[in-house]
């Protein structure tokens, strides 16, 4: 119940900073129309992501796809995605 209560959140929260970056990204398109943003902001977060959780991990992929709660298969498809292997 955290999550939705705005009182009890963290500031500086990886849901704060979401939420302002789209804020942001919304203001710049002024007015304009946009498709796609579920894959446009997965495209921008997936990566750093993806690469934090390996550095965390030392490359071990079975941890790091344990730790985002994927299959390893999945984490390697997505590092290939993005070409991070």
């Amino acid at each position: 119940m955290a999550h939705s209560d705005e009182n009890n959140r963290t500031p500086g929260s990886l849901r704060d900073s979401a939420a302002s970056a789209m804020e942001r990204y919304f203001l710049d398109l002024d007015g304009q129309t946009t498709t796609d943003l579920y894959a446009v902001v997965m495209a921008e977060v997936e990566p750093p992501l993806l690469s934090a959780v390996m550095k965390y991990n030392r490359q071990n992929q079975s941890k790091a796809a344990a730790m985002l709660g994927v299959n390893r298969a999945t984490l390697r498809k997505k590092l290939k995605q993005y070409d991070l292997l």
